[in-house]
């Protein structure tokens, strides 16, 4: 079986790498985006599973994205990776559509198990 097909989208080259090293072991990263409007282009072209989104990003943010991906029909599943906390935020993002909100200060012990739970159709909350 293909592993899981996922996209990155991050303004910061540091966490996109870090995500990526994070990822690339169980899962086929299909394309990075560094704003909203690249993350909505790889994902009509790239068809993935799962998309991960920084919400502050620029041309589009996190959640104008998720938006747009519901909108269209995408199949794919939503993850926030940011940093943040506010109920705000996290309200906004799963309104939006995600099924995942990690927290950018737990990447290392959530996103694996996040990407693992949205995949089975599980909301998942750092």
């Amino acid at each position: 079986m293909a592993p899981p097909r996922v996209l990155l989208a991050d303004d910061a080259p540091e966490i996109l790498e870090k995500v990526m090293e994070l990822l690339q072991h169980e899962f086929e990263i299909v394309a990075r985006a560094q704003n909203g409007e690249a993350a909505l282009d790889a994902a009509a072209s790239t068809d993935p599973d799962v998309v991960i989104l920084d919400i502050s990003m620029p041309l589009l943010n996190g959640i104008q994205v998720a938006t747009r991906l519901r909108d269209r029909g995408s199949r794919a599943k939503v993850i926030f990776v940011t940093v943040h906390e506010d109920s705000d935020y996290v309200e906004g993002a799963f309104s939006a559509g995600a099924l995942g909100y990690v927290l950018k200060s737990r990447i290392a012990t959530d996103l694996i198990i996040a990407v693992q739970a949205v995949l089975q159709g599980q909301r998942f909350r750092s």
